[in-house]
């Protein structure tokens, strides 16, 4: 009879040995992929952390962190191959932030891979008044690619350029001096300490995220496995939109969130899109973007925000505290170079006018008596400039019975 056990039971016995096999063969080939040694996998801190989920990480924590940047990781992966990074250095950025653009340091680090401000400037990260791109999911992964391949190039190992990421190159290249070595187990030895103990701890980290999220038989016996498959999915877009644009704006006539568009795009300052000259990209949902090409149009500032006429005395100062807006913000939008203000000069203020934007159709007026351009401006919350751009009229004379166009 027991023979006979045996000889039921071998397939699946044989099967379970082919999967841990395969497995112990994809952990092998991630560690080669930091060009660690595959003896890094009976490391006893490593697997305290990935085993024992201790006060590292804990797997609802690593999943969630996960789900909840499902849109950016495809778009991250793709930078990361594009420029030869290994790809599972997103897990770098998972243990910098947990995937979050939100993230700031005590140090004053930011963003998905924590840049400094100094060394985000370095690798080409725009920081001013209005974009903080240590905070762009697709920038900041171009700058820390850049970063990670220059120390690559530096040290000769991937796992070297994980580790000099956290403490430093100056930090690292003395600790390989004092060393006499290069090699991880040396550099990680408890004793001597070469490097500091979070650097220790951190290459660990990494290893550990990794090989718990390239866990494929993990994922599938969790509630977690739509993660395997939006990883290969396109998932954001990128479209240009004009100076000053209103991200409320663009969420009416578009039909994406509002809170979408700021999820994806927390490295702008301010709810609007800068006011550079050449406009700026912003991220939005993919399945939207056939949406976004059919619905979206360009507008006038002067029909976004309200316009402030220069009265006698005023000063950019006094008007931004008027209004709540920064002189300089007031001098951006109206590409002044100077403080000196004219008499009776527009300026646009970013403040928005509260008006619906989803109006599809033009809207009419028929002139009656007593009416004119100004009555009928105040009326319908428009300048008389716009009802003359409207209508084609070189000057104000209305007639009872003019058809106007009031809202394009």
């Amino acid at each position: 009879m027991r023979k006979y056990i045996i000889f039921f039971l071998f397939p699946v016995i044989l099967l379970g040995s082919l999967v841990n096999n395969s497995n112990h063969n994809k952990e092998i080939s991630l560690l080669e992929s930091f060009d660690i040694n595959a003896a890094f996998l009976y490391d006893p801190i490593l697997n305290d952390m990935r085993n024992k989920n201790n006060q590292i990480y804990k797997q609802e924590h690593f999943f969630k962190a996960m789900d909840d940047a499902y849109l950016f990781i495809p778009a991250i992966k793709n930078v990361l191959v594009e420029q030869g990074v290994p790809l599972e250095f997103l897990y770098l950025a998972m243990a910098e932030s947990n995937f979050s653009s939100r993230a700031y340091s005590k140090k004053r680090a930011a963003g998905l891979w924590q840049f400094m401000e100094a060394t985000g400037k370095v690798f080409g990260l725009k920081i001013d008044q209005y974009v903080d791109e240590r905070r762009d999911p697709i920038k900041s992964t171009q700058a820390a690619a850049k970063f990670l391949s220059y120390l690559h190039d530096k040290f000769g190992k991937w796992y070297l350029a994980a580790i000099a990421y956290n403490c430093g190159e100056g930090r690292l290249s003395r600790a390989i001096r004092e060393a006499g070595s290069n090699e991880l187990e040396v550099l990680l030895d408890e004793k001597k300490k070469y490097i500091p103990k979070e650097s220790r701890y951190y290459i660990r980290k990494i290893v550990a995220l990794a090989l718990v999220g390239n866990d494929e038989d993990h994922m599938l016996s969790s509630e977690y496995e739509h993660l395997l498959n939006r990883a290969s999915a396109y998932s954001i877009a990128t479209v240009s939109l004009p100076s000053g644009e209103l991200l409320s704006r663009v969420s009416e006539l578009t039909g994406i969130p509002t809170s979408d568009i700021k999820a994806l795009n927390r490295h702008l300052r301010y709810d609007f899109v800068p006011p550079y000259g050449e406009g700026y990209s912003l991220y939005i949902p993919y399945i939207k973007l056939a949406e976004f090409k059919q619905n979206y149009k360009p507008e006038p500032m002067a029909r976004m925000y309200k316009v402030h006429t220069v009265r006698n005395g005023d000063t950019l100062s006094e008007i931004g505290k008027k209004y709540g807006v920064g002189y300089k913000v007031i001098m951006d939008f109206n590409k002044l170079h100077n403080s000196m203000l004219r008499l009776n000069q527009k300026l646009i203020v970013p403040v928005a006018r509260t008006r619906s934007y989803k109006r599809e159709d033009p809207v009419y007026y028929l002139v009656r008596k007593g009416d004119t351009l100004l009555s009928i401006a105040k009326n319908y919350k428009v300048s008389v400039e716009n009802l003359k751009l409207y209508n084609k009229l070189s000057n104000s004379i209305i007639r009872v019975g003019d058809k106007l166009k009031v809202h394009e």
